[in-house]
Parts: C-alpha cells; structure tokens; sequence
C-alpha cells in the first residue's frame, strides 16, 4: 500500500508540474528572455529602469519583438554559483536564457577550464529543459596577463561553437576602457554605459530569438 500511494503521489505531482509549465508560457505569444547573471544583469549601482535587462527590453519591442525580459542577476555571482541556481532561478516559460557569468571568475583569475566546465553545465541544464541558452561573455581586464586573457576569453566562442548555441563573447566592448561610461568603481556601466551596451547587444539577442521561435515552430 505504501508504494502504491508513493506511485500515486509521484503521477499527481509530475501531472501538476507538466500542466503548471504548460500554463506558463505567455498566453498572448510574448517571448520571455531571462538575464542569468552577476551584478552587470543585477544592476548593481543604478535604478531598475536603467539596468541592462530593462533598457534591453525596451530596445528589444522597439525592434518589434513582443518581449519580456527577466533578469535573474545576483551581484558576485561566479559561473560555479550561477550552475548551482540555474534550475530555480530561470523559470519554465523562458524562451532563450542569456547566460551572462564568467566576469566575477576572471576577476578571481579562476583556471579557464573550470569556467568552461560550469558554462557547459549551466547550458546543458538549459537544454535538457527545452530552454535555449545564448552565451554572453566579459572580457579578462588587461591586469590578468595576456595568456590569461587570450585563454579564457576563448571560453564563450568555443563554448558556442561546441553547444551549438550563439555567442556574444564581448558584452562591454569599448564601454569598458571608457571612464565617462561607467561607475565609479570603474567596473559598472553607468545609464549612459548601459545604453551603449544594449544597443549593441540587442540585434544579436534579436536573431538570437527569431532562429528560437523558428525552432520552436517546427517542433
């Protein structure tokens, strides 16, 4: 008897969890883009409405998207804390999770194999829920050294090319060098910053999202 209303319950529950997933998705075809990251997609230092996923958003249905971003930033992350909280953190009804981690590892100067190994993870998770990942990276700062740098900035791209997933290995671009755009912890972008950010990351989530729902249609 016992295992038979373990059965019972483990049926019932599994129902309730395929029918909850089911209900998420946004009922009048929005996409969802989710935003795991550290402090740049927590955005650390500024207003909500000037971080990185909102004024994505905003550019994003600009470009005619029905979208929704999400972010799921926490401020300090390494790519070994974002594995660990993928599975809560980015819910059911995402569309493509945009994995922003790695920034924090290079500060650390964690070995490159080990951020390798924890982005690989996070995107295998992904996968095995039918979530599309799309890669984002932060370049090593120079203080590193160059063989530092050249190796774990080759993370992103091969990573991409390996999971069959897209890539944007360099999310700050000339941001980064330039004082007037960021905090002044000389590390956070500032509202004007952010603007420059996302203008250059939005086509690329854009065609990132047409070749997802494109999948999508097939299935």
């Amino acid at each position: 008897m016992p295992h038979r209303v373990s059965v019972c319950f483990a049926l019932i529950f599994g129902a309730l969890t395929l029918a909850g997933a089911a209900q998420a998705r946004e009922p009048d075809g929005t996409l969802v883009v989710t935003m795991l990251g550290d402090s740049l997609t927590a955005g650390y230092g500024l207003n909500a409405r000037d971080a990185i996923p909102a004024r994505l958003q905003e550019a994003l249905i600009a470009q005619g998207l029905k979208v929704k971003v999400r972010p799921a930033g926490v401020s300090g992350d390494t790519s070994a804390d974002g594995l660990a909280r993928v599975d809560f953190s980015v819910r059911p009804d995402t569309d493509l999770c945009l994995v922003v981690l790695g920034g924090n590892d290079r500060r650390q100067g964690v070995e490159p194999k080990m951020v390798k190994a924890n982005l690989d993870g996070i995107v295998a998770k992904l996968k095995a829920r039918h979530i599309r990942a799309m890669l984002v990276g932060v370049k090593a700062p120079p203080a590193m050294g160059a063989d530092y740098a050249r190796e774990v900035d080759a993370v992103v791209p091969s990573l991409g090319r390996a999971d069959d997933a897209p890539a944007f290995p360099d999310l700050l671009g000339k941001v980064a060098l330039d004082r007037s755009l960021n905090q002044g912890d000389g590390i956070h972008p500032n509202p004007q910053g952010v603007r420059q950010v996302v203008a250059r990351l939005a086509p690329a989530v854009a065609a990132a999202l047409g070749t997802t729902r494109a999948g999508a249609a097939k299935r």
